[in-house]
């Protein structure tokens, strides 16, 4: 079935040529009168795929508390800008807003600012944090926040959404993979006329993926605490180094799609390539943490500490619920091991900030 957004990148096929993977995500993601973000809310059973903040408030707790304990460590710093991009429903700042106001100082202290797009989640997110008394600001973009104070941010499942490049191995050159029209004038993967210098020596046939944008804001993040202090978490999914191999993937009603079939009705991600995430940061003069895989991030800081917290009293139901939401949050063949968290400090900060301590010496060497 076609959509009106697969009609107007037809349209602009004929009249430029095939478009890259980064412009043809963009357009699919936040075309303004079309894009997936901009036309609907996504979360949630009726929607195309579910969070880990609206899986359970755990979640959310466990990456306040070490907001909060970073905060701590960096002195306390007055004020203090809570920032998270790509934040949902709101599920995830109102779940750390709550963790906040049980730490002297912080609540006070913090103003909180929602990097979102899309008028549908952000009307769900007024309504989500209208019951804290903190002052929220919308914008669209990280740099449309004043670079003046410390920052704790937070970006869970937002890295994955940003537009990337494909690259395909031929012979010694990497040529640009793109979207152009086929013999029946559908929507089809093709060469463009891009190509990546100094790419890495790799089989005729292979794929290669880049994120500039990713770059760009990672580069943004970690300058801002250089400067400033503070703390960010990213979490996503996505692989821990750097390597070949392609992830593009849509998702549509819980389940894999086409990414070309319906533009704009799919929610299309790549997984999130730590390596080089870790690596900008590190040059933007920040103190990098992690990765560590998001099941051994919860566990470590508590995570079922917390269920039986939840769950006293409760009646069996209620129980069974909680111990399937950790199962599903910190499960290895769940979100456990896919799912990564990279931490962010001002340089200074011990490194040993929990869980992410130094490797013990049967560890050395391994990977998550």
């Amino acid at each position: 079935m076609s959509t009106e957004l697969a009609e107007k990148i037809r349209r602009l096929i004929r009249q430029q040529g095939p478009l890259g993977i980064a412009e043809y995500m963009a357009l699919c993601l936040g075309d303004p009168e079309h894009g997936y973000y901009i036309t609907r809310d996504p979360l949630g059973a009726a929607g195309d795929f579910t969070t880990a903040p609206e899986i359970s408030q755990m979640f959310g707790e466990i990456l306040g508390a070490w907001l909060a304990y970073a905060w701590q460590r960096g002195g306390a710093p007055r004020p203090v800008r809570l920032v998270e991009l790509g934040p949902g429903r709101g599920t995830l700042t109102a779940d750390i807003l709550r963790v906040f106001r049980r730490v002297p100082g912080l609540s006070d202290a913090v103003s909180v600012h929602m990097v979102e797009t899309s008028p549908v989640l952000r009307a769900r997110q007024k309504e989500a944090l209208a019951r804290f008394d903190v002052a929220v600001a919308w914008h669209d973009g990280l740099a449309d926040i004043p670079d003046d104070r410390p920052l704790l941010l937070v970006a869970n499942e937002f890295f994955d959404a940003l537009p990337i490049r494909q690259y395909v191995r031929q012979g010694d050159i990497w040529q640009e993979r793109a979207v152009g029209l086929g013999p029946d004038g559908a929507l089809a993967f093709g060469l463009g006329s891009g190509r990546l210098d100094n790419g890495p020596a790799a089989p005729d046939g292979t794929i290669l993926e880049l994120c500039p944008a990713g770059d760009a804001v990672m580069a943004e993040i970690a300058g801002r605490i250089r400067r400033h202090g503070g703390g960010a978490l990213v979490v996503d999914y996505g692989h821990e180094r750097s390597a070949p191999g392609e992830t593009l993937q849509a998702m549509r009603g819980h389940a894999f799609a086409d990414p070309l079939a319906e533009p704009g009705e799919a929610d299309l991600t790549a997984h999130v390539d730590f390596g080089a995430l870790r690596r900008r940061a590190e040059a933007e003069g920040a103190q990098t943490h992690g990765p560590l895989t998001q099941g051994r991030f919860l566990l470590d800081l508590g995570l079922l500490q917390r269920a039986g917290q939840l769950g006293a009293g409760k009646d069996a139901a209620a129980q069974e619920a909680i111990r399937a939401a950790v199962e599903r949050l910190a499960g290895p063949d769940q979100m456990g091991n896919l799912f990564k968290v990279l931490a962010l400090t001002a340089p200074g900060i011990a490194a040993a900030l929990p869980p992410f301590a130094p490797a013990r010496p049967e560890e050395q060497g391994s990977t998550t």
